[in-house]
């Protein structure tokens, strides 16, 4: 992989990790057109996930403290309580990985069909929450954190299904606050991610004997994925707020499309 594709493949990252339109989806559009091989593609998007993770941090560091600071006095108050739904919410993605980890991986290779068909259940999630009109809640509930996870746990499996367009638009449906469903699943993800990079860095899989990527590429497409990162979270709470998500729906359909007639004709 070369430094200019990893630059390239950074910022599809970094833009669409929270952009609900699939980072995973366009990480393996990006591959395939760039010609580049599913080991790689996997080890990449390993790397540049945990870009969007640190960049998570930095633009919901007040919240990240407030949660903290309210862990940290031992009560059960309002941070804790949301801290244990965050915890409820891990469980369907935790089973994902320790068990489907291998399948997952598989899809990641399986090329543009399945990438296609996800991308236009991801519009049809987007049209749905759009259109629906439920009742909006004071607080999101333990019930509800559970049924975000496992949303979050389908969209894990399958490239082009895009997470946070998938958590965000079954909050919505469920009748919570759009600002603060999105935060929550920006928050949810941040354990996941760092978990796996932390266990594949244990394993040596970013060492040079692991990966065939040069290390300046893998360093590249990280700073471009957290730059872009820092630039799509912000833009995408303000976007949710204004209950915009419906063109990203359009979007992810025409892509999907064309992605589905791509598989067969190439």
């Amino acid at each position: 992989m070369e430094i200019i594709e990893a630059i390239i493949l950074g910022i599809i990252q970094g833009l669409t990790e929270f952009l609900p339109v699939s980072s995973s989806g366009h990480l393996v559009i990006g591959s395939e057109l760039l010609g580049l091989q599913g080991e790689e593609n996997l080890i990449f998007a390993i790397a540049v996930h945990a870009a969007t993770v640190l960049s998570t941090i930095v633009i919901l560091r007040k919240d990240i403290w407030v949660l903290i600071k309210g862990l940290l006095k031992f009560e059960w108050n309002e941070e804790t309580q949301y801290l244990s739904k965050i915890a409820l919410s891990l469980i369907p993605v935790m089973i994902v990985g320790f068990f489907l980890k291998d399948y997952v991986e598989s899809l990641f290779s399986s090329g543009l069909l399945i990438v296609g068909i996800a991308l236009l259940v991801t519009a049809g999630l987007l049209a749905f929450s759009y259109y629906a009109k439920p009742q909006i809640k004071p607080n999101l509930s333990y019930r509800d954190s559970f049924i975000i996870g496992l949303a979050q746990g389908v969209a894990a499996v399958f490239p082009g299904l895009s997470r946070s367009g998938s958590t965000i638009a079954t909050g919505i449906i469920l009748g919570n606050d759009k600002e603060k469903v999105a935060k929550f699943s920006f928050l949810m993800v941040l354990i996941p991610i760092l978990g796996e990079a932390f266990l594949d860095l244990i394993k040596g899989d970013f060492s040079a004997e692991g990966s065939s990527i040069p290390t300046v590429s893998l360093i590249a497409g990280f700073i471009a994925a957290f730059v872009f990162g820092c630039i799509a979270c912000k833009w995408m709470i303000n976007l949710v707020k204004k209950g915009k998500l419906i063109y990203f729906g359009y979007y992810c359909a025409v892509v999907g499309i064309i992605a589905i007639i791509y598989s067969f004709v190439k």
